[in-house]
C-alpha cells in the first residue's frame, strides 16, 4: 500500500502571531521570533510567514541569526509580507520596502507580498510593479500582489490581467481563498483566469474560510471572524481543485486569523489550523463532472 504524504503546509503571518491584528498598532506579535519559529517546526509545518513588523529593527546580523535558526529547525520555505504605499510617487513606503527585501534575501524568502492601491486608484500599476518585479528579483525572489475586494485589484480575475500585462517572472499573485469567495468569484472564473499559461501567476495560495454572511464590515470578518478550514461554507474542495488543475503544487499557506484563533495558545492554535486545513487538502476529491460542486450555492459547513 502506497503511504499517504501529507501536503505541506506553511503557517502564514497571523496564524502564528499571536494576540497581534493587522493595520492599527498592534501588528507586531507579542510572541518572540525564536519561540514562533521553534513552535511552527514542531508542530510539523514547512514554512512560515513574517509580517514587517516584526522584522523592524533587526540588524543584519539579526536577520542571519533569524536565517540559521529557520534552517536549523529544517523549515525551507519563507515568505515576508507587507508591502503597501508602492503605488504612491513620494519615497515614504521605500524604507519598508528596503526591509523586506533585506529580510526575503537573508532568509531566502520565496516571496515579498504586497497590497493593492484603494479602490478608485486612477494611475496604471504596470510600470511601478514590474520595476518593483525587477528589485525583488535582484534579492533572490519575487514580488506577490494579493487582490481584495475593497481594493483597485479586486478579484482574482483583475490580478490575473493585472500580472499578465505586467509579464515579468518575478511577478504573480498570492491566491487567497477569503478573498476569493467574498469578491464572489466562482469556481469556473477562477480556473479560467489561472489557466495554465506559458508564465503561472499563482505565487502562493492562503487557505481560510468564514460564514456565509458577512460578519460587519468586509475587513472586519476578514480580520475577527475567519473560520477554520472546513468549518465555514466556502467550497475549499473546489477551490483546491482548480489551484491544482492550475499546476500548483504547494506549499499550501494557511492563514488562521480571528479573535477565536488569537485566544489560543502558541501551539493550540498552530495544531487547530494545522489540522483543520490537512482535513480539507486530504479528504477524498471529488469529481466534478459526476459530483458538481455548483458554484452558485456555497458548500455547506462540516458538522
Amino acid at each position: 500500500m502506497t503511504a499517504v504524504v501529507a501536503p505541506a503546509l506553511v503557517a502564514s503571518c497571523w496564524t502564528s502571531a499571536g494576540d497581534a491584528l493587522p493595520a492599527g498598532d498592534r501588528e507586531r506579535s507579542p510572541l518572540p521570533l525564536a519561540e514562533r519559529v521553534r513552535a511552527i517546526a514542531d508542530t510539523g509545518w514547512v514554512g512560515l510567514g513574517l509580517l514587517h513588523a516584526d522584522l523592524d529593527g533587526l540588524s543584519a546580523e539579526g536577520l542571519a541569526d533569524l536565517a540559521d535558526l529557520v534552517r536549523s529547525e529544517g523549515l525551507a520555505h519563507v515568505e515576508v509580507e507587507l508591502l503597501d504605499g508602492w503605488w504612491d510617487d513620494d519615497s515614504a513606503w521605500r524604507p519598508r520596502w528596503g526591509l523586506l527585501l533585506a529580510a526575503a534575501r537573508a532568509l531566502g524568502a520565496a516571496f515579498v507580498k504586497a497590497t493593492p492601491p484603494p479602490a478608485g486608484h486612477p494611475g496604471d500599476l504596470v510600470p511601478r510593479l514590474r520595476s518593483l518585479a525587477g528589485e525583488a528579483a535582484a534579492a533572490g525572489t519575487r514580488l506577490a500582489l494579493e487582490p481584495l475586494p475593497w481594493s483597485a485589484v479586486d478579484s482574482i480575475p483583475a490580478g490575473a490581467d493585472l500580472a499578465r500585462a505586467v509579464d515579468h517572472p518575478a511577478f504573480g499573485l498570492v491566491v487567497d481563498a477569503w478573498h476569493v469567495f467574498r469578491a464572489g468569484t466562482s469556481m469556473d472564473d477562477l480556473a479560467a483566469a489561472l489557466a495554465p499559461a506559458p508564465r503561472s501567476v499563482v505565487v502562493g495560495v492562503e487557505l481560510d474560510d468564514a460564514d456565509a454572511d458577512v460578519v460587519g464590515t468586509l475587513f472586519e470578518d476578514t480580520r475577527d471572524h475567519r473560520r477554520y478550514c472546513g468549518e465555514g461554507s466556502f467550497d475549499l474542495h473546489g477551490f483546491v481543485r482548480v489551484l491544482r488543475a492550475a499546476g500548483f503544487e504547494g506549499p499550501w499557506g494557511v492563514e488562521a486569523l480571528s479573535a477565536e484563533h488569537r485566544a489560543l495558545s502558541l501551539d493550540d492554535a498552530l495544531v487547530r489550523a494545522r489540522d483543520a486545513a490537512l482535513a480539507v487538502l486530504l479528504s477524498p476529491p471529488t469529481d466534478p463532472l459526476t459530483d458538481p460542486l455548483p458554484d452558485s450555492q456555497p458548500a455547506e459547513a462540516s458538522s
